[in-house]
């Protein structure tokens, strides 16, 4: 079993900048693609970027793409999301997920293991 714990999120002014933080433990060998998702209040779970073991993939959802970087450090068993330019729509309750998949995947049903999510409010 593996359990993801994430940090950071919290209320920011359009256009400012949060980073989350995901701590896994437990059996983090099986661990490989990470992903963050959120959710917004009365929508559906959508994908926002994954990054693959080494790093050497990442994948954004194009509403994300330029704004936020996935990143991990594996020795400190923690993947980070960096979110600049914060705008309304952003708002949610992010998650954290952990795939023993090593490929890229922006499906919520290949992911093995999530986090409890913290929530982000950007205000306008």
């Amino acid at each position: 079993q593996v359990q993801l714990v994430e940090s950071g999120g919290g209320l920011v002014q359009a256009g400012g900048s949060l980073r989350l933080s995901c701590t896994a433990s437990g059996h983090t060998f099986s661990m490989n693609t990470m992903g963050w998702f959120r959710q917004a209040p009365g929508k559906e779970r959508e994908f926002v970027g994954c990054i693959t073991w080494n790093g050497g993939n990442t994948y954004y959802a194009d509403s994300v793409k330029g704004r936020f970087t996935v990143s991990r450090d594996n020795a400190k068993n923690t993947v980070y999301l960096q979110m600049n330019n914060l705008k309304p729509e952003d708002t949610g309750v992010y998650y954290c997920a952990a795939a023993r998949t090593n490929a890229v995947l922006t499906t919520a049903g290949f992911y093995d293991y999530w986090g409890q999510g913290t929530q982000v409010t950007v205000s306008s």
